[in-house]
């Protein structure tokens, strides 16, 4: 078998001329991406903890012994966004119940406990949960500026052994 030279050194130009087509491209297109106002992030932390944010990109994130503090010494209200069901069999102590599934129903009832002032905790139930994190962005959304977010909040309140109380909320 006979190889031809030429064709080789063809083949061979070809295919770096497409590797430099190609890096300059992805080059030009990382730079366009730098410079839109919408670009896509290239390199983030997509981790549970920093993923809920406020518009000006401050994370609505609040950790367990910040909350803990915030809600017994009742210098925040807690708000727990799972279902009526679940908050009666158990919620975090003075906790109120607003689930975010039934948003439009339950939110009269706790509207006049929650000043506008106040700083808020929501939480729900799970690490995959995200009623939490939809019920503050509603109630940012609504005019409260002092939301944050206990992930996974229930789990994590009970394994660590603080207070709690059952039964449904006085209306």
């Amino acid at each position: 078998m006979k190889v031809d030279i030429k064709t080789t050194c063809r083949v061979k130009t070809t295919f770096w001329q497409g590797v430099v087509i190609f890096l300059i491209s992805a080059a030009l297109g990382l730079l366009v991406n730098t410079f839109r106002d919408e670009g896509i992030l290239v390199v983030a932390d997509w981790s549970q903890d920093v993923r809920p944010t406020v518009v000006s990109g401050k994370s609505m994130v609040i950790s367990l012994g910040e909350a803990e503090r915030l809600c017994m010494n009742k210098q925040a209200i807690s708000i727990d966004a799972r279902s009526p069901e679940l908050y009666a069999q158990g919620h975090i102590r003075y906790a109120l119940n607003l689930p975010f599934q039934e948003f439009d129903k339950y939110i009269d009832r706790v509207r006049d406990k929650i000043p506008y002032d106040a700083w808020i905790v929501v939480y729900c139930d799970g690490e995959q949960c995200s009623l939490s994190e939809d019920l503050a962005k509603q109630l940012v959304s609504m005019g409260y500026k002092k939301v944050k977010i206990l992930l996974n909040g229930w789990t994590r309140w009970l394994e660590a052994g603080l207070p709690i109380d059952s039964g449904l909320q006085n209306e």
